[in-house]
């Protein structure tokens, strides 16, 4: 590598690291730690989001199926893996068994009534789909910064370190430059996964969000047209 061709033969990065300059030594430890809660979150995200995706083509493939709403409820209410879209059913479904056993409730405040019982699932379904993308957004666009704080102290040490030095050559400031140049990878290798994580999972939550609406709303045109009970197949 460059960085390895401009430092002494006893000066290995891992030197370089150890005995950079406490401020480029935390810029790089912060850095580091950045790195890894990014890429623990993306293994988690990604994990997240297939499981989230099964569960919504496996329930609506049910749902769709022209089975009795009162079994389908039954059987995922009872389903530890009851996550996403089935909240959201398991919600409305749920609001509209109880408004359904009053006297004389009007189908249009049935309706509401499932509606906001769904639109909060939703948004809590919402929230869990976007929650930690904030953290990768922020890793993404300030560690390039971060790493070019430690670039900039390490060559202002470098620079002030000439000024007591008859005699300067390349060997005397590559160590300085390289700890600087290090720090810089580090921010680039902790900014890149991070966004690339950001934009996919950004795209992957606005479809599966997207994906729960509309689901809501067919479901909604269900209720104000006929029991759920007697849906036809």
């Amino acid at each position: 590598m460059l960085i390895e061709s401009a430092i002494p033969a006893n000066q290995s990065i891992l030197h370089l690291l150890l005995n950079a300059s406490i401020p480029v030594q935390l810029v790089m430890v912060l850095l580091l730690l950045a790195s890894i809660i990014s890429w623990y979150m993306i293994g988690s995200k990604q994990a997240g989001y297939k499981r989230w995706s099964n569960i919504a083509d496996e329930f609506e493939s049910q749902f769709w199926s022209g089975g009795e709403m009162k079994a389908i409820y039954h059987e995922w209410s009872g389903e530890r893996e009851a996550e996403g879209i089935v909240n959201i059913f398991l919600a409305g479904f749920r609001e509209f068994n109880r408004l359904a056993q009053k006297q004389n409730v009007d189908r249009s405040h049935m309706v509401d009534g499932v509606h906001r019982s769904m639109r909060v699932a939703l948004s809590r379904e919402t929230s869990d789909l976007e929650a930690n993308l904030s953290f990768l957004a922020t890793v993404g666009s300030t560690s390039p910064y971060v790493g070019l704080l430690g670039t900039v102290w390490g060559i202002m040490n470098s620079f002030q370190s000439l000024g007591s030095m008859q005699q300067v050559t390349i060997a005397t400031v590559a160590p300085g430059i390289a700890e600087a140049l290090i720090a810089t990878a580090m921010g680039l290798f902790a900014a890149i996964p991070a966004v690339i994580a950001y934009n996919k999972f950004a795209n992957t939550a606005d479809k599966l969000n997207s994906r729960y609406e509309i689901f809501m709303e067919e479901f909604l045109s269900i209720v104000s047209r006929q029991e759920l009970g007697d849906r036809p197949k």
